[in-house]
């Protein structure tokens, strides 16, 4: 029998406030180490915790969208553990009863099918602050700017059964969040991380030994990693070996897992709750208050996309992979009337500039409007595709506006019959061998006059146009 995998979630989304979960320090990323940290981040003695509101809403703000309960009553409560980053000694965290529970979310599979994966629980905890370990010849320096900051701690169900369901879940979840404006989803910067839990066992069997591992922050490691943990975990069992609970980090470079520490259960943590904060307490009316500013979310602007745009599920899905993608697509397929030639140009042209210079469509130098009037001189035979595109590169080097470039660099496509023909007749003149085995039946040599006209018009004439009277003038 083959073995099955098991794969849980845990992913930490780290909240778009402008400050703590517990204090009003910051949460700008980028500071001068340990300048941003309070203390109340540090939990000296006398100072006191106080919830951010904004926290809450947005932890809701997800529930809603992942159809999840929201808990009208939930505690916070102290995790006890050491770790050189944790000051306090302790985490303030959800335990028994987080804000979020019981909700799912459906992830897209590879044969075109859904596949819905319960969201155990979503429950608001502060981060820790980061150990670093270069540049100390030997030793750790500790900055605590992150201590503190409003996290979203997401855990899935052990529904997942690969690596690549774990990763279109975790894309989904990246997208959604965005799109809720929950989260920013920068996975460079720790953002958006996550730890997964791998096991495997026989079909039909109870669930094996899990092992966990910690931070990862890309969505290539999170496949890699768990492809390696699997591959580790079935030859360990199939040599007669055990399993061991424990946690596991991921080593990109070497393309492997190495453990960590023994995994520790919830009685190791000696949760207890926090005497310093009070329950929170969530109205029915505030729910529906926040549910009232839900945006349109990732899967119902996917379906309307099809509908409305006519576009495929693959097309659909990479434009409405972020608000801003879709926002963009949108504003450039109703500006020319041509969904399926913005969403062309969209993946095509403008993707490989955004990936070349690793930037977000946010950032983009050529405004929606602008390749929006590229693309219309496209429709309106002013520029040629290959053309066009040497027009997208000079507007990403923001050399003038798009007439002025085509007229700038001379890349005025032909059009004028009379031209095209007088063209045509010279090149048909000068090849009159090639003229004879055409007619003689051997057609593919049209596109060898296709090319001599493109050379001689230096890839400004109208390729349609020099098609039709191409074909009229050889055949007649």
């Amino acid at each position: 029998m083959e073995w099955e995998t098991v794969i849980g979630l845990e992913i930490h989304a780290q909240l778009a406030t402008n400050s703590k979960i517990f204090s009003g320090s910051s949460t700008a990323y980028g500071a001068e180490p340990n300048t941003q940290a309070s203390l109340v981040d540090l939990g000296m003695p006398g100072v006191l915790p106080v919830l951010n509101k904004k926290a809450v809403e947005m932890a809701i703000r997800f529930g809603l969208a992942i159809n999840a309960t929201i808990t009208p009553r939930s505690v916070f409560a102290r995790k006890n553990y050491f770790y050189p980053d944790l000051p306090k000694g302790y985490q303030i965290s959800q335990f028994e009863l987080p804000v979020v529970a019981q909700g799912y979310l459906d992830i897209e599979l590879d044969d075109g099918s859904s596949k819905r994966i319960g969201v155990t629980r979503a429950h608001l905890e502060e981060d820790a602050g980061k150990s670093l370990h270069e540049d100390f010849h030997g030793k750790t320096g500790i900055d605590l700017n992150r201590a503190g900051t409003p996290l979203l701690e997401i855990v899935s169900e052990p529904d997942l059964r690969s690596a690549k369901e774990a990763v279109a879940y975790m894309k989904k979840m990246h997208a959604l969040v965005r799109y809720l404006g929950v989260c920013d989803g920068n996975m460079q910067e720790g953002s958006f991380r996550c730890d997964a839990n791998v096991s495997v066992r026989k079909p039909g069997q109870p669930f094996g030994t899990r092992a966990e591992i910690k931070n990862l922050n890309s969505f290539r490691f999170i496949e890699r990693a768990i492809h390696y943990e699997v591959e580790r975990q079935i030859e360990l069992l199939e040599s007669g070996g055990k399993v061991i609970q424990e946690t596991r980090l991921y080593d990109p470079d070497q393309g492997e897992t190495r453990s960590m520490r023994s995994k520790e259960d919830a009685n190791d943590y000696r949760y207890f709750p926090d005497p310093d904060l009070l329950p929170v307490e969530i109205t029915a009316t505030e729910i529906e208050a926040i549910r009232a500013t839900l945006p349109e979310l990732p899967t119902a602007k996917k379906q309307r996309f099809m509908q409305t745009y006519h576009l495929g599920s693959y097309e659909a899905d990479a434009l409405t992979s972020s608000s801003e993608l879709g926002d963009y697509f949108e504003r450039v397929a109703q500006g020319t009337q041509d969904a399926k030639l913005a969403a062309n140009w969209l993946m095509g042209g403008l993707a490989a500039l955004l990936n070349k210079h690793e930037l977000e469509i946010s950032a983009a130098p050529v405004a929606a409007e602008t390749l929006t009037q590229l693309l219309n001189r496209i429709k309106d035979q002013t520029l040629s595709s290959t053309a066009a595109k040497d027009v997208l590169e000079a507007l990403w080097q923001g050399e003038g506006s798009v007439d002025a470039i085509i007229e700038a660099k001379g890349l005025k496509q032909i059009s004028d019959t009379s031209a095209i023909e007088a063209m045509l007749d010279e090149i048909i003149a000068n090849n009159p061998s090639q003229v004879a085995e055409y007619r003689s039946g051997k057609d593919k040599l049209f596109a060898f006059f296709v090319g001599q006209a493109m050379r001689a018009s230096k890839g400004k004439a109208n390729p349609s146009t020099v098609n039709d009277i191409l074909k009229q003038k050889l055949e007649g």
